[in-house]
C-alpha cells in the first residue's frame, strides 16, 4: 500500500464518529493496519478494547473514505500535505504523545520537523511591555537556529510570530479550524508570510470552524511540537496555562516570565513559577543556556577523542556515533538512531554510568 492509500483509511478513520487519535491507533494496532480495519467485521471490531458496539457499526456502516477522498482532494489542490502518524516526515517530539494527532495537515515550505523548536505562548490580551518582551526573547533565541511555533491568535502568539518574520526566524502556526481558511481573518498577511520559511498545521479537516473547543486541543499540538514553551503573559485562567501544563505532562522544559503580583496577566506565569512547572526567565538567552543552546555551552566543548577506549555494545557505539557531530535532545536522538525512545533512554543511561555522556539542562545529551 502507497502512502496516499495509507493515509486515505487513516484519515477515513479520524472521521468515524465517536473515534479519537488514541482508539484510532488501537484499531489500527489490533486490526494490523489503517485498510485492514474497515475489513474486519463488526463482530471482530467490537472485541477490541474500548471500542465497542457503537464505534463497531459506525466503521462498517458510514461513508467516511468518500469524505477523505475529497479531504485529499483538497490538500492535493491547495499545495497542503497530509502527514500520517506514521510517516517519517510526522512531527519526531510530537509522534512521541500518546494523544498526538492521527493526521496533520500542513502548508508552507518551512521543516516541521526543525533540530531545535520553541513554543511562545501567553494571553490574547497582551499588554505592550508583553508584546515589547516577546520581540526581545524571538531575537535572542534567533542566534541558535531555532524556530518558533505558536497559536497565530491575538495577543503574545501573533506577536511572536511577526517577531520571527522581522528576525527571519522560521516560525509555524497551529490552527484550530481546518487549512481552507484563517482566524482570525485580520492575521492572514501574517499567515501568508509565514508559508515562506515556515509553516500553518492543523489537525482538523476542512469546513471545520473556529470553534472555542477546539482550541484546548489545538494546543496539545504547541506543546508537543516543542523541546520547551516559553509563557510570556498569561491570567489565572487560559489557553497559554493548558499549553504549559501539556509540555510540563510530556516532560517537557516550561519556562517563563514573572511579573508584578498585582498585574492581572503576569498571575498565571507567577502560579506556575511558584509551583515548580515552570522556570523563571528574563530573556531568551536565559533559554539558551538552560538548554545548552548558548554560544558559551558551544566555545566549552572540547573535540571528542575519536576512539573510545572500552568496548561499546553495537546500540552504544550508534548512540556515540551521532553525539560525535554535536549534543542533541533524547528525541532528536530517537530521530537519529532510528531506535525506539525507550532503548535510546537505557543505552544513555549506560553510557552516563561508563562517564561516556553527559546529561544537561533541557535533557541535552553531550558526548565527554
Amino acid at each position: 500500500m502507497d502512502r496516499q492509500e495509507k493515509t486515505l483509511y487513516l484519515i477515513a478513520l479520524t472521521k468515524v464518529e465517536g473515534v479519537g487519535d488514541t482508539r484510532v491507533k488501537k484499531l489500527v494496532a489490533y486490526c494490523g493496519g489503517a485498510k485492514e480495519v474497515f475489513s474486519k467485521s463488526r463482530t471482530f471490531l467490537n472485541k477490541i478494547p474500548n471500542i465497542g458496539n457503537a464505534i463497531a457499526n459506525a466503521v462498517s456502516s458510514s461513508d467516511v473514505l468518500k469524505q477523505a477522498e475529497d479531504e485529499l482532494a483538497f490538500a492535493h489542490k491547495n499545495n497542503v500535505r497530509a502527514i500520517s502518524f506514521l510517516d517519517d516526515d510526522y512531527p519526531q517530539r510530537l509522534k512521541h504523545c500518546a494523544d498526538s494527532p492521527i493526521v496533520l495537515y500542513a502548508k508552507g515550505k518551512g521543516n516541521i520537523n526543525p533540530s531545535r523548536a520553541i513554543s511562545i505562548v501567553g494571553t490574547r490580551n497582551a499588554t505592550r511591555k508583553g508584546k515589547e518582551i516577546t520581540e526581545s526573547i524571538v531575537e535572542e533565541l534567533a542566534k541558535a537556529d531555532v524556530t518558533i511555533i505558536s497559536g497565530l491568535a491575538y495577543g503574545i502568539d501573533v506577536a511572536a510570530h511577526r517577531a520571527c518574520l522581522k528576525f527571519d526566524v522560521p516560525t509555524i502556526g497551529c490552527l484550530a479550524h481546518g487549512l481552507d481558511r484563517v482566524y482570525p481573518k485580520v492575521h492572514s498577511n501574517t499567515a501568508t508570510e509565514m508559508l515562506e520559511k515556515g509553516a500553518l498545521i492543523t489537525d482538523f479537516p476542512i469546513g471545520t470552524n473556529p470553534d472555542r473547543e477546539n482550541f484546548p486541543k489545538r494546543n496539545r499540538i504547541v506543546a508537543g511540537m516543542a523541546d520547551a514553551t516559553i509563557v510570556v503573559e498569561a491570567g489565572i485562567k487560559g489557553g497559554a496555562l493548558i499549553t504549559a501544563n501539556l509540555a510540563f505532562d510530556y516532560d517537557r522544559d516550561v519556562f517563563a516570565v514573572p511579573g508584578r503580583i498585582a498585574d492581572e496577566y503576569s498571575v498565571g506565569c507567577n502560579r506556575i513559577i511558584q509551583s515548580n512547572k515552570a522556570a523563571l526567565i528574563t530573556s531568551g538567552d536565559d533559554v539558551l543556556k538552560a538548554l545548552g543552546w548558548d554560544e558559551s555551552a558551544e566555545k566549552r566543548k572540547t573535540q571528542p577523542q575519536t576512539k573510545l577506549l572500552i568496548d561499546l555494545s553495537e546500540g552504544q557505539e550508534k548512540i556515540v556515533s551521532v553525539l560525535r557531530e554535536k549534543a542533541h535532545t533524547i528525541d532528536r536522538l530517537t530521530v537519529l538512531s532510528g531506535y525506539p525512545m525507550s532503548k535510546v533512554a537505557s543505552l544513555l543511561l549506560e553510557l552516563e554510568f561508563e562517564g561516556i555522556v553527559s546529561n544537561l539542562p533541557g535533557k541535552v545529551y553531550k558526548l565527554n
